[in-house]
């Protein structure tokens, strides 16, 4: 009971500090960076214009003033803006103060909920470890379903990149402007390429400047494909040339690059899910045999013998999670073919 009081106790600190950070941090005033933001905000409330009754109770969770008067604060930082980005790349239509509202509620959830099934349902859910990896997993869920939503739309728009690019020369070639070519990609394609590139042609009318509005592109997208184009296209505005091939050479190279990706990756495909078991099949044994047979594991924390004030099963344990993230990692590393 002393260690969970003490874990309550440290998350309500780290809560206060996020809450303090947030009230007393620097602010942000860059000109381009407002005018993206607002970009993202016009394409907000189109996406939550056609949610219905969904997006309904979130206006009325958000219209509130103290929900106001906490988002006003959270977006003078300057964390707001990479923050804002973030939420973009998933394609999540959340302010920056409701994801960080969100991170702090399941951070605090998790630990609630684990505690609540060992006081009742579960007992053996009733032990420091089940704490602590709860709050483990309250920080690391919402990031893991944030770069889970990221890699999914970052991979359906690098798939569907090459085509868009032959749609823009081909678009070129029959005399429209580039930004004639991307207004017809936008009313053409579907998202995520459609919502990108929609993006710029706003930003562009808000009077930023069309290199800068790619800029911001590559940044939100952080795709590789991408910035190849973004940077053969800046090239040839400064230098000149025929823009068409240019094109057709760039999308030659991406669809070359994901047919070779998808390559690497069935070759691969034993090497990472050797790298999960590793990983994750002792952590899944041990949560059944907590739940199945409590007592089964309780010699491992007894007092005697013991090592640095802890017992020693306790430190065997914490060095076998050690070791087998350090394999996972490994095995990662290896099969993380760069093209």
């Amino acid at each position: 009971m002393d260690f969970m009081t003490i874990g309550v106790a440290v998350v309500a600190a780290v809560a206060v500090l996020l809450i303090f950070f947030g009230v007393f941090g620097g602010r942000s005033g860059d000109v381009n960076e407002r005018l993206e933001r607002y970009a993202a905000k016009q394409h907000e409330a189109s996406t939550a214009a056609t949610k219905g009754e969904r997006a309904s109770l979130g206006s009325k969770l958000s219209g509130s003033s103290a929900a106001a008067s906490f988002n006003r604060v959270v977006e003078r930082r300057d964390w707001a803006a990479n923050m804002a980005r973030e939420l973009a790349r998933a394609d999540l239509v959340l302010k920056p103060s409701e994801w960080l509202a969100i991170r702090i509620g399941v951070l605090l959830g998790v630990p609630a909920l684990v505690f609540i099934l060992g006081a009742t349902v579960v007992p053996a859910l009733s032990n420091p470890i089940a704490y602590v990896v709860g709050v483990v997993l309250g920080f690391w869920i919402p990031r893991f379903w944030l770069n889970r939503r990221k890699g999914r739309r970052l991979k359906a728009f690098n798939t569907g990149l090459a085509d868009n690019i032959t749609l823009i020369a081909n678009a070129s070639r029959s005399g429209s402007s580039f930004l004639q070519a991307i207004e017809m990609v936008v009313r053409e394609t579907q998202p995520p390429i459609s919502t990108e590139f929609g993006r710029v042609i706003r930003e562009v009318n808000l009077g930023l400047p069309f290199e800068q509005a790619l800029a911001n592109m590559v940044r939100r997208v952080r795709s590789e494909d991408l910035e190849l184009m973004a940077t053969a296209i800046q090239i040839q505005h400064q230098v000149g040339g025929n823009l068409a091939e240019i094109l057709d050479s760039i999308a030659f190279t991406i669809r070359e690059r994901v047919r070779i990706k998808g390559e690497i990756k069935s070759l691969t495909a034993q090497q990472r899910m050797s790298g999960y078991v590793v990983g994750f099949l002792p952590i899944g044994l041990v949560g059944i045999l907590m739940v199945i047979a409590p007592k089964f594991m309780d010699p491992m924390f007894r007092k005697a013998p013991e090592l640095i004030g802890l017992p020693l099963g306790v430190i065997i344990l914490s060095v076998g999670f050690v070791m087998m993230g350090i394999g996972f990692m490994l095995i990662r590393k290896i099969v993380d073919i760069e093209v």
